[in-house]
């Protein structure tokens, strides 16, 4: 099972990729986003 970590890692690496269609760089971004969003989360309660 990939890291969120490695998975953060592995969809910015997508994103240098000039081969990216608009729709496939969109869908990477939101991927990113989300994944990026459950690390935050993950540290909030983590806090708590």
């Amino acid at each position: 099972m990939t890291t969120h970590h490695g998975h953060i890692q592995m969809l910015r690496a997508e994103l240098t990729s000039f081969h990216l269609s608009r729709r496939e760089r969109q869908q990477i971004e939101r991927e990113l986003e989300h994944a990026m969003a459950q690390i935050a989360a993950t540290h909030r309660r983590s806090d708590e």
